[in-house]
């Protein structure tokens, strides 16, 4: 496993989300053993980049993280999220007031079993709060020795400056794969001009650029990709066009389309980590074997000149939360 920089903080080139343990995908909950294995084997193979957050449950996922580390705390990069979640009573749930994220931290270092998060990020921006009041209760944190760095979650480019004027900003987390290329035309280039690292999440288009998924019949009706866009009507019927360009690509390089799409994206850069999902061990051994292909030149820009998904990444309500 290679290693990079996000700011500061050295990780693994490939992390590994936890959130489909645990929440809005189908078969989430149902097999918390194997997560645990999935997670011991992701360290095993030398991925120091464990990500999680207090709504994936909400909570369970934190504490089922907390367990699988026990005994392996050591030299893990542990990163959990704030701010989906109000502890203050606000409706709105999006809170990133001062008062709501130190309950959120330290609720999530009790489930975590840990006393400091190596990256701790604003999962939504708050409209309601100041980013300068956000940043500042957290940079506080980091001085206490709760957080070790911080991040943000999907923030517009000028939230993510006036954030970096206030503490060094480590990691920009926002969806970035071969049908979510939005990152690409802003917010990259600024990332690289303040030193910021960027962490993508669905880099495999939530399972979909695997070629795996042919239907959504066998989904459950909690998981989320039930009423996604891009997995509905004539939009899905599209997209499969573009998981099989990927199969395509992957079948002249002698790998599968999960490593393929992540492959493209490593190939973006050396301050790119992502964060595929699984909560199997055969697939987290797929995902990391990924480390090890090149493509070529043509095949990148084969890749590089796919069609853009049909469809929205997120729902109208996801979206309005995003660029913020």
């Amino acid at each position: 496993m290679k290693y990079i920089r996000l700011g500061g903080l050295e990780v693994s080139r490939i992390g590994l989300g936890a959130m489909s343990m645990s929440h809005a995908y189908t078969g989430a909950g149902t097999d918390d053993a194997e997560s645990v294995r999935t997670i011991h084997r992701a360290l095993d193979l030398g991925v120091t980049l464990i990500d999680t957050a207090e709504m994936y449950g909400p909570f369970t996922n934190e504490e089922l993280v907390g367990r699988a580390l026990k005994g392996r705390r050591d030299g893990v990069v542990v990163a959990t999220k704030f701010g989906f979640m109000s502890h203050t009573g606000r409706a709105s749930g999006v809170d990133s007031s001062p008062a709501n994220i130190r309950i959120a931290v330290e609720g999530s270092l009790k489930r975590l079993g840990t006393d400091y998060i190596d990256l701790c990020y604003q999962h939504r921006v708050d409209p309601d709060t100041p980013i300068e009041d956000t940043v500042g209760t957290m940079a506080e944190l980091v001085a206490e020795g709760k957080v070790r760095h911080i991040g943000l979650s999907e923030a517009g480019v000028a939230t993510i400056r006036r954030a970096h004027a206030v503490h060094p900003v480590a990691a920009l987390q926002s969806e970035y794969s071969l049908w979510t290329r939005d990152p690409e035309a802003e917010t990259l280039p600024l990332l690289r001009e303040l030193g910021i690292g960027f962490v993508p999440y669905s880099p495999l288009g939530h399972g979909f650029l695997t070629g795996q998924i042919r239907s959504t019949d066998g989904f459950v009706d909690t998981d989320w990709r039930k009423n996604n866009p891009r997995f509905t009507g004539e939009n899905f019927q599209r997209n499969l066009h573009l998981a099989d360009e990927v199969r395509s690509v992957a079948e002249e390089a002698g790998a599968t389309p999960a490593q393929v799409a992540l492959a493209w994206l490593l190939a973006q850069g050396d301050d790119i980590a992502p964060i595929p999902g699984t909560k199997r061990v055969e697939r987290v051994e797929e995902n990391i074997a990924a480390d090890g292909i090149v493509l070529s030149v043509e095949q990148i820009e084969k890749l590089d000149n796919l069609p853009a998904a049909a469809g929205g990444h997120h729902d109208e309500a996801g979206m309005r939360l995003l660029g913020r």
